[in-house]
């Protein structure tokens, strides 16, 4: 419970959402507890049944969970979050024994930089090795960034939450020492994706912990974030941006005279996975675009999308409804993570040395056994 930061009553409340009869203190805090029960509690923490019967008691570790590291996030976690960080934490763990297990060196390649440093600077000096190739597909080059950073031993997660879960976390992304990038799936927005996993990585430059709610390069409220926020921000627009970041920030102000810099914007943006909205976000950051003109411009670029969601939102319930008519199943798989290279070679490593099984390293990568084969390379 220290772990999730909740109270008895807490926990309670939360186990009692759909019971008819309701559960009190005297049925959960006690030495011995019924076995549906005790399941129904651990649905809600996710540590298997053995973590309640060993006979030891919990050891609040640093090295267990970033909640006893740190005290305050740049996001305010509800349940959801919290349950996906905690996720992580054991999958870091997992992944490091493993790695030591399979005699895998996972050093660092990359410096710590520090706040002081210019976040340009260092931007355009680890773009020359960390950034993949331009791919004008944004989900096959966020899996080329992903298999980049995995060259230089930075492991990166993907999770994905299905439309039926009750409690989605209200968060974008997380750093975890010494090395670990986790990231929520963003299907309808893979340019915040991608801005995400570069502010990311300027957490990891910077070997500062963080966790991280509504993450965007088109965050009008830049001066209102931490110093250490700033730097990261700073470091993913110049990351993606490359050259074309001078090319912005040295534009004279925008007015209608220039059209307020509209084809200038959008080339950079189809060069550079940077939205229209992020780069005239980074005018106003800059004073080059007027706070009214700004907002003017926002509210018409968000309504273009809105309209274009619902567009495919239709269109998508157009063939749904086409293939229930013609007594077809409706398309659409439920959607997998992309899977980072280092984390497969480690799981590999493992499995050959005799530390997981094969079912095993199916489970880990949300495989079907029968498909095994094609990863045994």
């Amino acid at each position: 419970m220290a772990l999730y930061g909740m109270s008895k009553d807490d926990l309670l409340s939360r186990l009692n959402k759909k019971r008819k009869v309701k559960l009190n203190e005297r049925d959960i805090f006690k030495s011995e507890i019924k076995l549906s029960l005790l399941k129904q509690i651990d649905r809600v923490f996710n540590k298997g049944l053995s973590y309640y019967i060993d006979p030891k008691d919990p050891v609040k570790s640093n090295d267990e969970s970033i909640f006893f590291r740190k005290e305050s996030f740049n996001a305010d976690l509800n349940f959801g979050a919290k349950q996906i960080v905690n996720k992580f934490e054991e999958d870091k763990l997992s992944f490091a024994t493993l790695a030591k297990l399979a005699d895998f060196k996972i050093k660092r390649k990359v410096p710590v930089y520090k706040l002081t440093s210019k976040p340009d600077n260092i931007a355009q000096e680890v773009r020359e090795y960390l950034y993949p190739e331009f791919n004008s597909d944004k989900r096959e080059f966020l899996k080329n960034f992903i298999a980049t950073l995995a060259e230089y031993n930075i492991l990166v997660f993907e999770f994905v939450e299905t439309h039926n879960k009750t409690e989605k976390a209200n968060i974008n992304g997380l750093f975890l020492t010494p090395n670990v990038i986790v990231l929520k799936r963003n299907q309808k927005a893979l340019r915040r994706e991608i801005f995400t996993l570069a502010h990311e990585l300027g957490h990891y430059l910077l070997n500062e912990e963080e966790i991280d709610g509504n993450i965007s390069g088109a965050n009008p409220d830049y001066d209102q974030l931490t110093e250490t926020e700033k730097w990261c921000s700073d470091f993913a627009f110049h990351f993606l941006a490359g050259p074309s970041g001078k090319v912005l920030e040295d534009l004279e102000s925008a007015s209608a005279s220039n059209d307020y810099h509209h084809e200038i914007i959008e080339e950079i943006s189809q060069k550079t996975h940077l939205s229209t909205l992020a780069l005239y976000t980074r005018l106003l950051i800059k004073g080059i675009v007027d706070p009214v003109v700004y907002d003017n411009i926002s509210t018409s670029i968000i309504k273009e999308i809105k309209e274009r969601q619902l567009a495919e939102k239709e269109k998508l319930d157009r063939e749904k409804q086409k293939a229930l008519e013609e007594g077809r199943k409706p398309m659409g798989a439920t959607p997998k993570a992309i899977i980072s290279p280092l984390y497969q070679r480690t799981l590999l490593g493992a499995l050959y040395s005799g530390f997981i099984t094969e079912s095993e390293f199916c489970k880990r990568l949300n495989i079907k056994p029968e498909k095994l084969d094609k990863y045994l390379v």
